[in-house]
């Protein structure tokens, strides 16, 4: 289990608390104006710098975050907080927005679904003419989409700013959001028929499962809507008033996940309620037949037990009718118990 925080360590102190990793780290450099791209793939950061070009929009997107010499050379390099360093390098940071004199930083939840909800950091960095991305690199990214639209030059991120590709970046990693909901929904309405059929104890254990990945999901997600209420109102110089529009179609969709998530988490709760209900109606059905059964032969053993007692006096044993007499008694206390019962409905 890795550390939450080096214990002691005075502020802005650089302390990675992932999981140990040796490999080196990927550094993608994507240059590009309207007519120009340029891409390429580096492990080395002086290398990348002598790639860069001023005239163009750049990015780079820094695949892992263990290497915190590397970490500590880009922010000497692009004059970065040691505070935002050492965010970056925290990984269980809480999404939020800060607003820097040169630059502005938005940490997200970068949501894939595999089989399960699992979430990656994400940081970025805007900068003029520049956006700087921080991502884990185990279960890829949500940035193809926008590779590919840089690389075959669609839509609006080859003639806009760097603005409008920090914003088109967190609009994939919001479009991530969708598709994990949209499975979850799936989910959440196979495991409603389940239950409502034939509850199993498999349900129920899917049923936790799928509960603790909505509220899992939903911890990752509702801070997102104030990161983008605090980047709206923040008066940066790298956002322009046109990218302004975007963000707050942005922050729609963010209120959007946040009701669909706290819709799939009091459905699952109701869902639960069915399940307790249709049990506790199911061991009452069967205590209701227990009941019953014992009500009929109550009489009929009280008989029985009167008469088994072997006294030497008593006159119906003497009888050559006492037998079917009393048989005729006990089917006669059953037959009018069944029938009152049905009167009743309780049975």
């Amino acid at each position: 289990m890795s550390k939450l925080h080096d214990i002691g360590a005075p502020p802005g102190t650089l302390f990675y608390n992932g999981e140990e990793k040796d490999a080196k780290i990927k550094i993608t450099l994507i240059e590009f104006n309207e007519t120009e791209y340029f891409e390429d793939s580096f492990y080395e950061l002086d290398t990348c710098l002598n790639h860069v070009k001023d005239n163009m929009v750049k990015w780079i997107n820094v695949e892992g975050v263990h290497d915190i010499e590397l970490i500590e050379k880009i922010g000497k390099c692009y004059n970065i907080h040691p505070l935002t360093l050492e965010d970056i390098v925290h990984i269980d940071q809480r999404p939020k927005f800060e607003d820097y004199d040169h630059y502005i930083l938005s940490i997200l939840k970068m949501i894939m679904y595999d089989k399960g909800v699992h979430a990656e950091q994400l940081s970025l960095i805007l900068m003029d003419n520049l956006v700087i991305s921080f991502q884990e690199p185990e279960g890829g990214d949500a940035f193809d989409i926008i590779r590919t639209r840089l690389r075959q030059a669609k839509g609006r991120v080859r003639k806009l700013g760097a603005d409008y590709l920090f914003y088109a970046l967190m609009d994939a990693v919001v479009d991530c959001y969708f598709d994990a909901i949209e499975k979850i929904g799936d989910r959440v309405e196979k495991i409603e028929e389940e239950i409502i059929q034939e509850p199993k104890r498999e349900s129920l254990i899917e049923l936790y499962r799928l509960k603790r990945e909505v509220i899992y999901l939903r911890k990752q997600v509702w801070p997102l809507r104030d990161t983008l209420s605090n980047l709206l109102r923040s008066e940066s110089k790298f956002l322009s008033d046109s990218t302004h529009l975007f963000f707050r179609d942005l922050q729609d969709h963010s209120t959007r996940i946040i009701d669909t998530v706290e819709t799939y988490r009091d459905l699952l709760s109701g869902i639960m309620d069915i399940y307790l209900s249709t049990n506790a109606n199911k061991m009452n059905e069967v205590m209701k037949v227990l009941t019953i059964i014992s009500s009929i032969f109550i009489p009929v053993t009280f008989i029985a037990g009167v008469y088994g007692m072997n006294f030497e006096f008593m006159p119906e044993l003497k009888s050559p009718y006492g037998y079917a007499v009393v048989w005729a008694v006990m089917i006669t206390i059953i037959v009018v118990q069944i029938i009152y019962f049905r009167k009743k409905k309780w049975m």
